[in-house]
């Protein structure tokens, strides 16, 4: 008998009361490992988690939470042949395996570094601009983003047992949440190797990552109105939990994504010798081969214009003929087997029942030609081509969750949007067309079905990942059918697990609460000139007001000489006269910007080391000659930098008139040393 799966459950290892089910080796047949969770302490672990991970990651600043996400990167990478070698086991080929651990090793590199360069280095995230709530400007308002004191629980399925936990890992921790992993049954020896590299790494905090190997027992009866479930899995089973009582009644948050019947569409402007018939073929072929098409966002319907359904037909069996099926430890087998025979035996039925309204017109739906490996033992199953009846309704309803795909024709683009939308809702849809015209109503067309659209052609080809490939900054989920939840999309995903709240208070409160300086808070003037001032000694609200300096005619012409900006309005005064903004030669927006950096730079060397940047620059009461302006540079926001000398300082910028009037306003970015000697 082999080995029981553990559980990592509060600061232990630990394996149930019983020996537990079998889990078989999707190609053999043979016994990789046994599961079961009896006797487990679910509500000991979900303590754990709000007692122990919680505190420890919440202490972390956004940027030291998103170091730790890189280095388990780096030290995931440095073991992927370990989940290489176990993953050949779930019936995967190396090339399924490189999405499945590659691509999650990838996510957490995407959600490290995206979490140095989006967040703050804080706990607070601002949310928009501020709100002036009074005339006086003594009373504003500031949305904001904090961490909610609750637990991430993620219930995964068999197909991506390294990605599927990690995708959600990455922006639950990275937003302050430990996280309870409960991975499918079938593949749970991959997930439970990789949480054991990750625990014995020590990278991340204890109590911020535990796995629950084996039924989830009474789970979801420990959660509360702070915690949340993350699910991938079938409908039937996202029904389940949204009817749990948590659920119903005390405010658990629950993000579903289930079953979708994804369609990618072929533009009525291609024809068999364009680049996007060859695009589309291939795409269609990839997406039901890959993970032998146990995808969530594979391609179930292939809608094509009626009158190219048999040359479509055609181009499919010709690639897919080429296809080998095997054991994926044969290095010639192009795909692999389903995870199980009991999965098998699923995408059969499903197949079944698409077969009342279509014929298959490639593969063998009870047969399996192999390269390598058992029929009988290893859960194997060649591409199945459908071609649907005119009318079919079983191919908007039924997802066979393998290598099947169904090609329905349409009559016209509007048929093949009504068909798409005929799915209820889906992960992905793609269209291959070379035609803006197409891909504009396409688009519009699907996006409210869709959770992503890929538009695919010659021009995007050789850079396009393709139709199945869930990216950790673009949005992963889809409305309707397909759960209606939402995953990924870079910081979206991050804020998805926080608390935004909107905060009423004077603008010295506001400062205080965000940690950013608020416009109409106090501002300190030491005399001390801030650009002498190391990151250590900054404070936020140090101000400089500089001295006035009058435009000229001279400085405009100078300009504009010097520049070539020789716009009429800086340049031609009859023109500038008829200007109903202007009314006469204004100085350049940037000039007034440049002379304002004169007026606050000091010049001599000292801790700050460059500008690197101007945020949200306005333009709002034009410069004439013999104009006097001046500029109030206040520290706005201070971001030590990790790993670096120096870190980043955002000033607010504000330049007036001689009536004081606000002339132009911006945020200036600069990096400044951490400690400063002035010898």
């Amino acid at each position: 008998m082999s080995a029981l799966l553990e559980s990592y459950a509060a600061g232990r290892w630990s394996r149930a009361a019983d020996d537990g089910e079998p889990l078989l080796d999707a190609a053999t047949g043979e016994e990789v490992a046994r599961i079961s969770s009896r006797g487990l302490d679910v509500a000991a672990m979900v303590r754990h988690a709000r007692d122990t991970g919680g505190p420890a990651v919440r202490a972390l600043t956004f940027h030291e939470r998103a170091a730790l996400l890189k280095a388990l990167a780096k030290h995931l990478l440095e073991r992927k042949e370990e989940l290489y070698a176990l993953s050949v086991r779930t019936g995967a080929t190396a090339r399924d395996t490189a999405v499945d651990v590659d691509g999650g090793i990838g996510t957490l590199f995407s959600y490290g570094s995206k979490g140095v360069r989006e967040l703050p280095n804080d706990t607070v995230v601002l949310d928009g601009g501020l709100e002036r709530l009074g005339k006086g400007g003594t009373f504003a308002g500031q949305h904001l983003y904090t961490s909610r004191p609750g637990v991430a629980v993620q219930i995964n399925a068999f197909n991506f047992p390294v990605w599927g936990m990690l995708e959600k890992l990455a922006p639950a921790f990275l937003a302050g949440l430990p996280t309870i992993v409960k991975p499918a049954s079938q593949t749970a020896y991959l997930t439970e190797l990789a949480v054991r590299q990750i625990i014995e790494s020590g990278i991340l905090p204890e109590g911020t990552l535990q796995l629950l190997a084996g039924s989830a027992g009474g789970l979801l009866d420990e959660l509360t109105i702070q915690d949340s479930v993350a699910f991938t899995g079938s409908a039937h089973t996202a029904g389940i939990l949204r009817r749990h009582p948590n659920v119903l009644d005390d405010g658990v948050a629950l993000n579903v994504e289930a079953d979708s019947l994804n369609c990618s569409i072929l533009g009525p402007d291609v024809r068999p010798d364009d680049p996007e018939f060859d695009l589309f073929v291939k795409g269609v072929v990839t997406e039901m081969t890959v993970k032998a098409g146990q995808k969530c966002t594979a391609i179930r319907r292939v809608l094509v214009p009626a009158g190219m359904t048999g040359q479509v037909i055609d181009a499919l069996a010709d690639r897919l003929g080429k296809v080998s099926v095997g054991d994926p430890r044969n290095p010639d087998v192009r795909m692999g087997a389903l995870a199980s025979l009991g999965q098998r035996e699923e995408v059969r039925k499903a197949v079944e029942a698409l077969l009342a309204n279509a014929e298959v017109v490639f593969g063998e739906p009870k047969g399996a030609a192999l390269l390598d490996g058992d029929p009988e033992r290893g859960a194997f199953m060649t591409p199945l081509v459908l071609r649907a009846r005119p009318g079919a309704v079983e191919p908007h309803d039924v997802e066979p969750f393998g290598p099947v795909s169904t090609v329905i024709g349409y009559d016209g683009l509007d048929e093949a949007i009504a068909l798409a939308a005929r799915g209820k809702g889906s992960l992905v849809a793609s269209v291959a067309t070379h035609d803006p015209g197409v891909a504009r109503s396409v688009v519009l067309g699907l996006a409210p079905w869709h959770g992503r659209v890929l538009v695919l052609d010659r021009d995007d080809a050789k850079e396009s990942t393709g139709h199945g490939s869930p990216l950790p900054v673009l949005v992963h989920g889809g409305p309707g059918r397909a759960g209606g939840g939402e995953e990924l999309g870079g910081i979206r995903g991050v804020l998805h697990h926080m608390q935004r709240t909107a905060v009423q208070a004077s603008p010295d409160q506001l400062t205080a609460v965000t940690g950013r300086w608020t416009t109409g808070s106090a501002r300190a003037e030491s005399g001390v000139h801030p650009f002498r001032k190391s990151l250590a000694e900054l404070r936020i609200g140090d101000t400089i007001a500089s001295a006035p300096r009058t435009v000229s005619l001279a400085d405009i012409d100078h300009f504009a000489e010097f520049t070539g900006d020789t716009f009429y309005a800086h340049t031609d005064p009859e023109a500038a006269a008829r200007n109903p903004l202007f009314g006469g030669i204004v100085a350049h927006g940037y000039l007034v910007v440049s002379l304002a950096a004169g007026l606050f730079v000091d010049p001599a060397p000292g801790p700050v080391l460059a500008n690197f940047g101007v945020d949200s620059l306005r333009f709002l009461t034009p410069v004439k000659a013999g104009d006097t302006i001046a500029v109030t540079l206040t520290v706005k926001q201070i971001t030590p930098r990790s790993n670096a000398d120096y870190g980043e300082v955002r000033w607010d910028a504000v330049v007036t008139n001689q009536e004081d009037q606000p002339v132009a306003t911006y945020d200036v970015l600069t990096l400044v040393a951490k400690t400063w000697d002035a010898r």
